[in-house]
């Protein structure tokens, strides 16, 4: 069990994550073996991809008016992809679920301000790159 002070912590720590990313996505990762997980990490790290496995209940206080708009619903194990690029998070998550069956899932995100639903995290992962 977490002490408050810790669960303050990081209650902070998500805060600023969430203030200072241009973009973040809501990922179910139920089913993810520790190794795939090493290797999802990896990947994201190498896009300069942030990425944070949190209880729901500490991610909801943060979430709660840090954006417009209805908080789409947190089920299942949730973590947060994040970056300073405004579609990386969603695209190297979507890239993943892609070669990686069943075991991720895209719930949602912050995107422009505004809280948005799975499909359109999932729709701005499509989008082709500039180059």
């Amino acid at each position: 069990m977490l002490k408050k002070a810790k669960k303050e912590e990081i209650v902070k720590d998500l805060g600023k994550i969430i203030k200072d990313s241009k973009s973040v996505v809501f990922v179910n990762f139920h089913g993810l073996t520790a190794t795939n997980e090493t290797s999802l990490r990896r990947d994201l790290r190498n896009q300069d991809v942030g990425y944070r496995v949190s209880r729901k209940t500490l991610l909801s206080r943060v979430l709660t008016g840090s954006a417009t708009g209805e908080i789409p619903e947190l089920s299942g194990e949730v973590a947060i992809a994040y970056g300073k690029d405004d579609i990386a998070p969603a695209r190297e998550i979507y890239n993943f679920q892609k070669t990686h069956k069943g075991m991720l899932a895209i719930l949602g995100g912050i995107f422009d301000g505004k809280f948005v639903d799975g499909v359109y995290m999932t729709e701005l992962a499509t989008i082709p790159s500039r180059e």
